[in-house]
């Protein structure tokens, strides 16, 4: 009863139709379509069966003249008008949240959503540093976008996220920074690869095929600067969008990388790849959580931070110690 009060309000604020028999769930179900345009990745967002997506999305249609999508073969297009309804759902489920918020906020809970963009290799760390602090607050809804760091940047400098996690801190940007664990790359490769010596010689990476992240990646980045720096004339060169399939390949002996110690943990562990060493490495930076020194802080954003600063320590010392034995 008090979410259809909540429901009929919001309606009558956004100029929709009252008193129609549309449910929040039939809402947020539409939504997720006007994103996904699949309803087998909705139900898989959503947790739900197929059929059940499909039911709730037939009733929801069926309260409007004018159709919401069209199915061509097995792709789903969202009209014109499905997409101003699509609008007006996401406007009310986050008006219907906000007040959620609100309501745990009355009861002296620490609610709002904790919005974080990382580099793809910072995905290894950071759950680490957020498990507690989610479990802790039930009423925080994490919103985390897994990218490359110029698109991490990005939205960090367009004030679309609260924090970032980088190895690299941006120049150009007045940030705040919380410093966690070191970041070191290594030379990577296949564990049966047999050297003729302990170490690698320039002349001999020279022979090598060195597989590479895509263009953004602060991986990359450090690999090429590690390449000129040491005036290595790459042979073969391979571009590859991500940490794993840069693992897969070097696995199947396509070649070598520079790779972040924290990704390879387990790979290193079951004998799949190996360290090799060479003049320069390994590289040495530092993670660091980092936001804009402008950036007005909520209560849960100034609740994350202290949050930090106070087990931090604990949690490097406990979850990333074995960087010691590298």
């Amino acid at each position: 009863m008090f979410y259809s009060y909540i429901f009929i309000y919001i309606c009558y604020e956004l100029h929709l139709i009252l008193f129609m028999n549309y449910t929040l769930h039939q809402l947020e179900i539409f939504k997720k379509l006007t994103e996904l345009t699949s309803v087998t990745r909705v139900s898989e967002s959503l947790y739900l069966s197929q059929p059940a997506v499909s039911i709730q999305l037939k009733n929801f249609q069926n309260q409007f003249s004018q159709p919401l999508f069209e199915v061509i073969g097995r792709q789903v297009f969202i009209t014109d008008f499905g997409k101003e309804i699509g609008i007006s759902a996401n406007k009310i489920l986050e008006e219907v949240q906000l007040i959620n918020y609100k309501s745990s906020e009355f009861e002296g809970k620490i609610a709002g959503k904790l919005k974080i963009a990382i580099v793809s290799t910072a995905k290894y760390a950071i759950p680490y540093f957020l498990t507690d602090f989610i479990k802790d607050n039930d009423a925080v809804d994490l919103i985390m976008d897994v990218t490359n760091k110029a698109n991490v940047l990005k939205s960090l400098e367009n004030n679309e996220v609260d924090f970032a996690m980088v190895s690299t801190l941006p120049k150009n940007m007045n940030i705040e920074r919380i410093e966690l664990m070191k970041n070191k790359l290594f030379l990577v490769g296949p564990s049966h690869y047999n050297m003729s010596s302990k170490k690698f010689q320039k002349r001999e990476l020279e022979k090598l095929s060195f597989i590479y992240r895509e263009n953004g990646s602060a991986t990359r980045i450090a690999m090429q600067n590690y390449i000129e720096k040491q005036k290595i004339r790459i042979s073969k060169k391979i571009e590859l969008t991500s940490n794993e399939a840069i693992k897969q390949a070097i696995v199947a002996g396509l070649g070598f990388s520079i790779m972040p110690l924290i990704g390879i943990k387990s790979s290193l562990q079951s004998n799949e790849l190996k360290i090799f060493k060479t003049t320069g490495l390994p590289i040495e930076t530092n993670w660091n959580l980092i936001w804009l020194k402008s950036k007005k802080k909520n209560t849960v954003t100034t609740a994350f931070i202290e949050y930090m600063n106070k087990n931090k320590n604990d949690i490097i010392n406990h979850k990333f110690g074995w960087f010691e034995d590298y």
